[in-house]
């Protein structure tokens, strides 16, 4: 083949990676964290609040698996919450999130089973109410 050859095949070759990688790009899914991720940032002065008052907590809830089906949450402050809740977010596939109610009781602990749910990645979001005040904690466990 001669040169000229060359620089016809150069360019069909540039131009089928570049057909590809539109293809792909394209293809990709660039969907937002959450469904409503505007509509949440326009409410996180609230969340910096919440987060703020857990901070000035004397003891900090624990969030942790306890096994491979039991995630327990260590908190002393059980009997004063009013409400709260627990969810498990999933960053990869928003199907996958799971939610559970936080009881008041005396205990310190509390134990959900969570053998159901795909292994991999999850924030741990604890959201709950004491003496009025709102409070956040996250940390990420694996199932």
């Amino acid at each position: 083949m001669n040169w000229g050859n060359w620089i016809v095949v150069s360019f069909l070759l540039f131009a089928v990676f570049i057909a590809v990688l539109v293809t792909v790009c394209v293809r990709q899914d660039i969907s937002l964290v959450s469904p409503d991720y505007y509509q949440e940032e326009l409410v996180f002065q609230d969340q910096i609040i919440r987060e703020r008052n857990t901070e000035l907590l004397a003891q900090r809830p624990s969030i942790k698996m306890r096994d491979q089906q039991t995630i327990q949450i260590d908190f002393p402050q059980f009997n004063e919450i009013e409400n709260g809740e627990l969810i498990l977010f999933r960053p990869s596939d928003p199907a996958l999130d799971k939610k559970f109610r936080i009881e008041k009781t005396n205990q310190s602990s509390q134990q959900y089973v969570v053998h159901a749910l795909q292994s991999g990645m999850y924030r741990a979001r604890m959201v709950w109410t004491m003496a009025g005040k709102e409070f956040y904690f996250e940390e990420i466990i694996h199932i």
